[in-house]
C-alpha cells in the first residue's frame, strides 16, 4: 500500500514543529473519535472503515520525495522534517469493532501516545471514518428496508474512482450482497455482478439482436434489460430468446412498482415463472421500502448510496481527551477538553464505553464513562485493541465484519428499522 502520510493537513505539521520547539511534543496523550450528534434523522450510526484505518497508520512514512516537497515549500522547518523522516506510529489504539452500531458521544477510536505521534493521524483517521461510517449507515438502512432481497451496490461511475473502492466495502459490511466494481471485488474479495448497459442493445440494430448476442456470450442464465424501447415487447422477446429458463430481467425506469407487477404476470404468462426482476434506476431506502410489496427479486443500487443517502459524513471528531503533566513517561494524565458555545463542548478524560441491554438482551443504552466500570456492564464492553505498540493486532474478513453489524442491528429496539425522522434509537448515558 503507498504512504498515506501526507493524507493529512498542513497544521497538523506546523502543530508538531510548534509542540517539538517548546518540548510538549513527548507528552503522552490520549485521542478519541466521536461525533456529538447523528446525521438527521438516522437512529443509529455504523462503525466502517476501520481496517483501513489500520492499514493508513501502518503505511504512513515520509518518503524521501515527500519530505524533500516539505522542504522546498517550506512547510515545516529542518529539524521538524528530520523527525518525521524517522516517523513511526508507536502507540496503543483502542476502537469499536468494526460493523458495530454507535451513537452520539461513543468513543469510536482511542488513539494513545506520544502528542507528536497521535496529532499527525487526526486527518487521514477522520476522512476515511466520516466516509465509509456513512456509506455503511446508508447502506443499512437500504438492507433494512429490503429484508431479505439482495442489494447490489453500483455507485462507481457517481463518484471519485478511489471513494467507489472504499464505498463498495462499506456498503458490503452494512448488508449489500454484490458490487459492479471490479477494483473492490478485486481489494477485498467482494462478489461482483454485471450483465449489460443501454449501449449494448442500441450497438444492435434490433433488440432481439441485442439479445441473442448477449445469451449466447453468457448464457441463458443472463439478466436482460428490458426497458430501452418497449417493456412489455422486450420481455416477449427475451423470453423467446432465452427461453423460459431465463435468469432475470432488470429495469431501470418508469414507476417500477407498476412495471414490475406487470412484468411478473407476463413472465409468469410465458411459463418463466422463475425469471427474477431487479429494478435500479436512483433507489435509495424509501424508494426500496415503497416496492416491498411489489414482485421485486434484487435491487440495484448507485447514486443515493455513495452519496451516504443524503448524508455524506458522519460529523466525526478527533479531540485531544487527556495529556499527561509532562514528558517524563511516568507523569500522571489529566482530562482535557473543549470549551465552547454553539454545541461544540466535549468530554474530557480516556473514556470506556458499553451498551446496557435489557432483560430480554436488546440494547437499551449507550453507556460511557471514565475511571472504573461499573461490574454490571463489565460484559458488555465496546472497546477492543486495535494496535499495541505500533503493531497491527486486528485483521478481520471482511464477511466477519458483515455478520458483526447484522447482528448488533438486530440487537436494537425494532424502531431502529424505522425510516421516519427520529433520535437515536437508543440513550447515551455519561458515567
Amino acid at each position: 500500500m503507498p504512504s498515506t502520510a501526507l493524507f493529512t493537513d498542513h497544521y497538523e505539521l506546523t502543530m508538531l514543529q510548534a509542540a517539538l520547539k517548546n518540548g510538549t511534543a513527548d507528552r503522552h496523550s490520549v485521542f478519541e473519535v466521536f461525533t456529538r450528534r447523528l446525521p438527521e434523522g438516522r437512529r443509529y450510526g455504523v462503525v466502517a472503515g476501520t481496517g483501513r484505518v489500520l492499514d493508513a497508520v501502518e503505511n504512513f512514512r515520509f518518503d524521501p520525495e515527500m519530505l524533500e516537497y516539505l522542504r522546498a515549500r517550506r512547510v515545516v522547518d529542518g529539524a521538524t522534517i528530520d523527525w518525521l523522516a524517522d516517523y513511526r506510529f508507536s502507540g496503543d489504539i483502542w476502537g469499536y469493532p468494526e460493523g458495530e452500531v454507535y451513537f452520539p458521544g461513543s468513543p469510536l477510536l482511542r488513539v494513545e501516545s506520544t502528542f507528536a505521534e497521535c496529532v499527525l493521524l487526526e486527518t487521514v483517521i477522520l476522512s476515511i471514518l466520516n466516509h465509509d461510517s456513512a456509506i455503511a449507515a446508508a447502506a443499512s438502512r437500504m438492507a433494512s428496508a429490503a429484508g431479505d432481497r439482495p442489494l447490489i451496490e453500483m455507485g462507481a461511475r457517481r463518484t471519485h474512482e478511489l471513494a467507489a473502492v472504499a464505498a463498495s466495502r462499506a456498503a458490503y459490511i452494512g448488508g449489500f450482497t454484490l458490487t459492479s466494481d471490479l477494483a473492490a471485488g478485486f481489494r477485498y474479495d467482494i462478489p461482483t455482478t454485471g450483465t449489460s448497459a443501454h449501449a449494448f442493445t442500441l450497438l444492435h440494430d434490433d433488440e432481439r439482436s441485442a439479445f441473442e448476442a448477449q445469451v449466447a456470450a453468457l448464457g441463458s442464465g443472463t439478466t436482460l434489460l428490458v426497458d430501452t424501447y418497449d417493456v412489455t415487447q422486450a420481455v416477449r422477446t427475451a423470453v423467446e430468446v432465452a427461453g423460459t429458463g431465463l435468469g432475470a430481467v432488470r429495469i431501470d425506469s418508469g414507476d417500477l412498482l407498476l412495471v414490475a407487477h406487470r412484468v411478473r404476470q407476463q413472465l409468469d404468462e410465458m411459463g418463466a415463472t422463475k425469471t427474477r426482476i431487479v429494478v435500479t434506476s436512483d433507489l435509495d431506502e424509501y424508494a426500496i421500502a415503497s416496492l416491498a410489496a411489489a414482485p421485486v427479486d434484487a435491487y440495484g443500487v448507485g447514486t443515493q448510496l455513495v452519496v451516504g443517502s443524503g448524508h455524506p459524513t458522519c460529523s466525526m471528531v478527533y479531540k485531544l481527551v487527556a495529556r499527561a503533566k509532562s514528558g517524563d513517561p511516568a507523569a500522571p494524565l489529566e482530562p482535557v477538553a473543549k470549551k465552547a458555545l454553539g454545541g461544540k463542548t466535549s468530554m474530557g478524560g480516556r473514556k470506556w464505553a458499553a451498551r446496557r441491554l435489557d432483560a430480554d438482551g436488546v440494547a437499551e443504552a449507550e453507556v460511557v464513562g471514565t475511571g472504573e466500570v461499573p461490574a454490571e456492564l463489565a460484559e458488555q464492553q465496546l472497546l477492543v485493541q486495535l494496535v499495541k505498540a505500533g503493531e497491527v493486532l486486528v485483521r478481520e474478513p471482511l464477511d466477519e465484519v458483515r455478520d458483526r453489524h447484522a447482528a448488533a442491528r438486530a440487537n436494537l429496539p425494532l424502531s431502529a428499522a424505522q425510516l421516519s425522522r427520529g433520535e437515536a434509537v437508543i440513550p447515551t448515558e455519561y458515567a
